[in-house]
């Protein structure tokens, strides 16, 4: 996929993150639920642009890992605030959607990439 195209599906995920929050009912587990995944979420976007940055292959790697990481965190976020919002289920299993499957090009690159990496050694 291109990296353009990705950098844009990253920066919409965190919106769309963030607009979900929005919508949630203020209550306790809300709010700190809701904390956590402005912040994995937002990061995903953020730490995929650093990768498209990077000085070398293992640094871009390197660097996915990370959004790996963020983009599991924000599923997990995902599944918790859908045990505790049964009304905005439709929009928050979406949602995890799209991070699954932002998740599956991470990885896929990774894999990619580590492979090309072996084959030149």
């Amino acid at each position: 996929m291109d990296k353009e195209i990705l950098k844009k599906r990253t920066k919409a995920f965190s919106i769309e993150i963030a607009h979900l929050v929005q919508s949630l009912p203020f209550n306790i587990i809300n709010k700190d639920y809701s904390n956590q995944i402005i912040r994995c979420s937002s990061s995903v976007g953020a730490n995929y642009r650093a990768a498209c940055r990077a000085k070398s292959k293992a640094d871009f790697i390197n660097k996915l890992k990370i959004v790996e990481e963020e983009l599991d965190e924000s599923m997990f976020f995902l599944e918790l605030l859908v045990e505790f919002n049964q009304d905005q289920k439709t929009t928050i299993i979406k949602t995890w959607k799209e991070a699954n499957e932002l998740l599956s090009i991470i990885v896929s690159s990774i894999t990619t990439l580590r492979k090309a990496m072996a084959s030149q050694s």
